[in-house]
Parts: C-alpha cells; structure tokens; sequence
C-alpha cells in the first residue's frame, strides 16, 4: 500500500472536474468481471469520448511525472484509466480486480498494481471510502484530492457506500517490471535512500545495485 499525495495539484483537478462535468457517463456494471458485476453500483465517464480519451491521457501523465509512483510501480505497460462517480447510495462490495486486463494498446495485459486517484476532497462527501481487507484488518483510504492510492492488484477492497455528495476518482491499473511485490519493495526502498544522499560515490553504488536488481527481476 502507497497513498501518494498532490499527484494533481488544484488546477489539474479543477481541470479534469470540469471536463468531467460536461462528459457523458454510463452504468458502471458495464466494464466489471462476471463477479464484480453484481456488486458493482456507480456511474463511469465513457471511455471512447474523446473528451474522456484526454482526460485520461492528461492523468496518465500526471502520474509518469510522480517520481515516487513510478519508483514504486515501475510501469511497463498500463490500462486505460478510468473515471467513475458515486453519488448517494452507490457502492462497490468486497471485490477483486481482474489478474488481466485490456491495456491502452488493446492488447491483454497483467495486472500487478491498481490506484486510485482520488478527485473529491473528503469534506464534500460522506461515505465513499476506498476500504482494504488485508491480514492487518480492515483500513479506509479518503484521502485528499488529487492524492493516489496504489495497491497491489490481487489485494481484496470495496467502495462503502456513499451516503451524501459524489466522489469521483480515477481509476487504473499498471502491468510492472517487476512482477513480484517483494522485489518493488527492495527496490522502493533501495530508491528511497538514494534520494537522502547527496553526488558522490556511494549514490553511483545504489545506481548500480538498483539498474542490477532491475536487469536481474525484470520481466517486461
């Protein structure tokens, strides 16, 4: 689990809130698994608009520019990303997303990490958290807007139901170079002290390590 904040600043929000506004939205059961289907109850942006095509386009590189989303993630290869509304009485029950999944080229792909890039602040709505059920118990994830939640795909979650407002959010998922949830750890946290060290020879020693355990574990 990552949440990731000010992915969008407030002007990327207000930007892709208002072209939402103006988007044309369908019944979200359309786009779920046989499973997920019967628990689903939310509205979607429709995804061949081409006003949502950009929209989606414009989160998508919000996140490529987010250096710790992709020192974590490592993307290879992504979905389209996705906008879904819930407004009163909407919900998604306990689910998990699909192991593979149409990706932006229209090809099958692997899902390793899903987010959620949260486009309501929490003060205008009530209800509508991101809850994951993990051997810990039980979390709930309503974080400011523009902040993304990443998780990894397989992970069991819901949507509680929305009791007052609308949340929107963007949503989408990333097939990984590294496969494995423990070796983006090593890595992630390999980067992390990267980032604390000034120029000098021990940074040159993590690249080395880092580019050699990215050779060694990745799967493209």
């Amino acid at each position: 689990m990552l949440v990731i904040a000010d992915v969008l600043s407030a002007e990327d929000i207000a930007r892709v809130r208002e072209g939402l506004a103006a988007a044309p939205f369908v019944d979200g059961r359309k786009t779920a698994g046989p499973q997920a289907r019967k628990v689903k109850a939310n509205r979607q942006a429709q995804g061949a608009d081409p006003g949502v095509r950009a929209l989606a386009a414009f989160v998508r590189q919000a996140l490529e520019r987010s250096p710790t989303f992709v020192a974590f993630a490592r993307p290879q290869r992504w979905s389209r990303v996705m906008f879904s509304s819930y407004g009163p009485g909407d919900e998604y029950g306990f689910h998990t997303d699909d192991a593979t999944i149409e990706s932006e080229d229209g090809r099958r792909m692997r899902t390793d990490l899903s987010f959620t890039l949260f486009l309501s602040d929490p003060d205008t709505y009530e209800g509508g958290a991101l809850l994951m059920d993990g051997m810990d118990g039980e979390r709930e994830y309503r974080p400011a807007a523009g902040s993304v939640v990443l998780y990894s795909t397989g992970q069991l979650h819901r949507v509680t139901p929305v009791v007052s407002g609308e949340r929107l959010a963007a949503v989408g998922w990333v097939h990984s170079l590294l496969s494995r949830a423990d070796e983006r750890e090593a890595v992630f946290d390999l980067q992390r002290v990267r980032w604390t060290l000034p120029d000098g020879p021990t940074r040159l020693l993590l690249d080395k390590a880092i580019g050699n355990l990215l050779r060694m574990w990745g799967k493209p």
